[in-house]
């Protein structure tokens, strides 16, 4: 089954997996899963991490990428067709543009989020389907 991490989940796995729940854990840990991060997420990270608002514990965001391929966590890119097609969401009850084309990205390609962030629930009426 496809799943697709949601910023935070990504951070918690490389630098305090304590934070996720036992029932993500089973999934990640499950070799018939398939786990996935956006390339938005690394953007979020790069950003933030670059306005002082995100502090990785002595990596740079660029280092996120060798934490990936040890976990074989695969990555999707930001696709044209995500792109132009992300006007479908009509919900906006997230703000935060990245969330909404992880919410997209997930939306469209049938992939469900492991996120904490209990404001992605709202978006199940649009066919997202999250776990924690």
């Amino acid at each position: 089954m496809p799943y697709l991490l949601d910023t935070h989940a990504l951070l918690w796995m490389i630098g305090d997996s304590k934070q996720l729940s036992k029932e993500v854990i089973e999934i990640i840990e499950n070799q018939d899963n398939q786990i996935f991060v956006s390339s938005i997420s690394l953007w979020e990270i790069s950003l933030k991490f670059r306005l002082g608002k995100l502090n990785l514990s002595g990596i740079k965001p660029e280092d996120i990428l060798n934490y990936i391929e040890k976990l074989n966590i695969n990555t999707i890119e930001l696709s044209p067709e995500d792109a132009s097609s992300y006007h479908k969401l009509k919900e906006s009850f997230h703000k935060d543009p990245f969330d909404r084309m992880i919410i997209w990205q997930c939306i469209s390609k049938k992939y469900t989020l492991i996120s904490k962030d209990s404001v992605m629930k709202k978006y199940k009426s649009s066919g997202l389907k999250t776990i924690w």
